[in-house]
């Protein structure tokens, strides 16, 4: 009989999730947790049935653009994918938006809604670029109190009815200068009580949005980020017709293909001010701390799909006479991933949990502090984890996991996106060294990683959360010396910029490990079980500490780096 491969499966992708619930076990109360469970539990069903069905089904349905009707008109109309469409149903229906808004739960609001993303990002081809800008609009429509922006977007933000529901976009980038939005072109001209502007947006990832958030100068103004304005666009009139935009054409990407993003040019489209007429960049910052942290998230996310479709298959794989399953150096390669899964999880969750704490006016002003430094170390660190631990996931079907029927490579495709999307490495890097020049922000972090350390018992978890703290307290010491260089002269700050990524991963990680060394303590008292201290010896093995070789060699960084003798 001719030999068949039976495929990977996936179940309940909330009860099969052990990692996920044993953290929602500890960090919310009991009584939130049996409110949130049931949706949690129908949305993990559909995660690993209709959705991941409908996402293989759907595997070769990218967006189209038709610029022009059969009558010469010009149309701009975009179509996404079915599965796309069934997204956006489920989306408002399970309150992806709504629930941190409605704050049934206060500060566990975000927990529950970013564990919904959770679930519900992996099988649903990145409809989670349209909801994370939609939910950075609404905060920062809410953080600047723009009383009439409110009560025009904010209903139809956060509906959970799928006919009402609307979605944002967040045109920040254009051809001058990527994540150096200050070099912004797009000029605002006053136009009797409103603003019309003119420009050329080089990405806008959510394209069939509603409205937008976008970045403009308004005439006259100066140069830079300060004499940049946010303002408020809805994309199309009262009879469906885009106000003074064309979609110039949608963008060929590496991965996030069903995400249409266009290449838009604005032509006296209609918009209003949200915060004043200066310092945009520094009033689009409640937006990327919530995009961000959905980034966190999703990137853990694609880390447990990953994962969980690997298992399965060494489960059902058998090579040299035994399944997967059964052998030891797969095994390993199996632990590995779900080690930085685990460490991943308790670090995005952190940031979420801050964030649900700020929001709800119930953070100290240390957890205000340790927000500023955990949101980009969370993002760039897990963003750098994802592509290696989806990688190795491809990886471990072989010939088939190199296959575009099966649906991995598009998973590794746009897990490649998370270091990417809302600030590279080396600008998330860079904020985080910013955020560290507040004394009071450092002490917040050494009070968290002091406090969890503490917190642990085992012995075995306890010289690991030590060697967090150690790793952590040798990245803040480096950070120092060169910002107390830098005073002095301009080599400080070159070599304490030549070091920030590796200054940022090390207390990414470091407090990624103390994080769940702690949880791994927690659980061996209340759940009898040893699997997350299992992950937490692993993930320190794998090590934390970026800078035990010692700092970089400004000299011959530069030689290496661009082959200059």
């Amino acid at each position: 009989m001719t030999f068949l491969q039976d495929p990977p499966a996936l179940g309940n992708q909330f009860d099969d999730d052990r990692a996920l619930r044993s953290y929602l076990a500890r960090a919310v109360p009991d009584d939130v947790r049996r409110d949130i469970t049931p949706e949690l539990s129908s949305l993990g069903a559909l995660a690993g049935g209709e959705l991941y069905d409908l996402q293989l089904a759907d595997r070769l349905n990218d967006p189209v653009l038709t610029s022009w009707d059969p009558w010469g008109r010009r149309i701009d109309r975009i179509e996404v994918s079915p599965l796309w469409k069934r997204a956006a149903v489920l989306a408002a229906e399970y309150g992806l938006i709504a629930v941190p808004y409605a704050r049934r739960h206060g500060a566990y609001s975000r927990i529950d809604q970013f564990a919904r993303v959770h679930l519900f990002n992996p099988s649903t081809d990145v409809y989670s670029c349209p909801l994370a800008m939609t939910d950075g609009a609404a905060r920062t429509l809410v953080a600047h109190g723009n009383a009439a922006l409110i009560e025009r977007a904010m209903p139809r933000l956060t509906s959970r009815d799928p006919a009402r529901m609307w979605t944002s976009g967040q045109w920040m980038t254009e051809r001058t200068g990527g994540s150096d939005v200050g070099l912004s072109e797009t000029v605002a001209r006053a136009d009797g009580e409103g603003w019309r502007l003119h420009g050329v947006k080089w990405f806008s990832s959510a394209t069939t949005a509603d409205m937008a958030l976008t970045l403009a100068r308004p005439e006259g103004n100066g140069p830079g980020g300060r004499g940049l304005a946010l303002y408020y666009v809805e994309t199309r009139d009262a009879q469906g017709r885009l106000q003074g935009i064309t979609v110039n054409r949608l963008k060929e990407k590496l991965g996030t293909r069903k995400v249409p993003t266009a290449e838009l040019t604005l032509e006296g489209t209609p918009a209003t001010l949200v915060a004043g007429l200066t310092d945009g960049v520094r009033n689009i910052t409640p937006m990327l701390n919530a995009t961000r942290t959905w980034n966190a998230i999703c990137a853990v996310s694609f880390m447990r799909r990953g994962i969980a479709l690997s298992r399965d298959y060494a489960r059902r794989r058998t090579a040299f006479g035994a399944t997967l399953s059964r052998k030891p150096l797969h095994l390993d390669t199996l632990a590995g991933m779900q080690a930085e899964y685990e460490a991943a999880l308790h670090l995005s969750f952190r940031a979420v949990e801050l964030l649900g704490r700020e929001e709800s006016r119930e953070a100290t002003e240390g957890e205000r502090e340790l927000l500023r430094l955990v949101t980009p170390l969370a993002k760039l660190t897990t963003g750098k984890q994802c592509v290696d631990v989806v990688s190795e996931a491809v990886e471990c079907f072989a010939g088939a996991g190199y296959c575009e029927d099966t649906g991995l490579p598009g998973l590794l495709r746009d897990a490649h996106v998370l270091p990417i999307w809302e600030g590279t490495t080396n600008v998330l890097s860079l904020d985080a060294l910013r955020a560290m020049g507040s004394a009071a922000t450092v002490e917040a972090l050494r009070a968290e990683l002091a406090g969890l350390s503490s917190a642990v018992s085992d012995p075995a978890l306890a010289v690991a959360a030590r060697t967090a703290v150690a790793a952590a307290d040798r990245a803040l010491r480096t950070a120092r010396d060169h910002i107390a260089t830098a005073a002095s002269g301009a080599a400080g700050l070159a070599h304490l910029e030549a070091d920030g990524r590796r200054i940022a991963l090390t207390l990414g990680r470091s407090l990624a490990l103390a994080l769940l060394a702690r949880h791994a303590d927690w659980s061996l008292v209340h759940e009898r079980d040893g699997r997350a201290r299992a992950a937490a010896l692993r993930f320190a093995a794998h090590g934390v500490d970026l800078l035990s070789a010692g700092t970089a060699d400004l000299d011959d960084t530069r030689r290496l780096a661009m082959d200059e003798a």
